[in-house]
């Protein structure tokens, strides 16, 4: 593995780090790649990676991927088209909903799309110990065995609604995203990692700030806030949930 792909900073102060989280259960922790791995990620993401779409209209409707190949045929990208403005109705109604660009890591090493890539490459990065490790030591939970991974795209009108994982069953423990976007992020643009209270207001918003891991644990209320038309850039990151099996 290309040891440049993905370099944790070696100067993390584990200790404070997991002491922070464990009184929040949530956590940002700034700069938790060296610079150079952390731009090389938003080289892959910006110019190497083959967007499609997701999308899902309503609590009860199933999340749909559509990979880029796909949305160059015309019925697929009408399909795709139609199902965006589903997701609109959902969300006017108050219901769950979600779009986004999208590019699913474990989707790409199961189905064979770029084999020995910089996405296979980063999976194993993100299942080697070096980094499970890590998130051992931060969250506490030893029975972390796996992450899962997929890219993500918040450009403009995107976002993700309102919503609470319930996959404890299945074995998630730990939410994670790692935002590789430009350095500037201005607040206008939307695109915040927000929690909320049982009141629904916003306890908590993490900026999609560049080289920044966020962590929480599930289930937690959250959302990532709508991007406006006129944000000039996408929020790029690293999104998935760590396993304990």
């Amino acid at each position: 593995m290309a040891k440049s792909l993905f370099e944790l900073n070696p100067d993390l102060d584990r200790a404070a780090l997991a002491t922070e989280f464990a009184g929040a259960n949530r956590l940002q922790i700034r700069n938790i790649l060296t610079d150079e791995t952390a731009r090389e990620l938003r080289t892959i993401l910006h110019d190497h990676t083959d967007w499609g779409l997701g999308l899902q209209a309503g609590t009860h409707g199933k999340p749909q991927g559509f990979r880029a190949q796909d949305l160059r045929q015309k019925d697929i990208a009408m399909q795709a088209m139609e199902l965006a403005k589903e997701t609109d109705k959902a969300a006017a109604g108050r219901d769950y909903a979600y779009r986004s660009l999208r590019y699913s890591l474990v989707e790409a090493l199961q189905g064979g799309w770029d084999p020995d890539g910089p996405h296979e490459i980063l999976l194993e990065h993100l299942n080697a110990e070096p980094f499970l490790g890590l998130m051992r030591d931060i969250t506490g939970i030893a029975e972390l065995a796996k992450a899962d991974a997929h890219a993500s795209c918040f450009g403009a009108q995107h976002f993700l609604g309102r919503h609470v994982d319930s996959h404890v069953e299945e074995g998630w423990r730990i939410a994670y995203v790692l935002n590789l976007t430009i350095d500037d992020w201005y607040p206008d643009w939307g695109g915040y990692l927000v929690f909320f209270d049982d009141d629904d207001n916003i306890e908590t918003g993490f900026k999609p700030r560049f080289n920044t891991l966020n962590l929480f644990r599930v289930p937690q209320a959250h959302a990532v806030t709508y991007v406006p038309p006129f944000a000039p850039k996408g929020r790029y990151a690293i999104s998935g949930w760590l396993h304990d099996r």
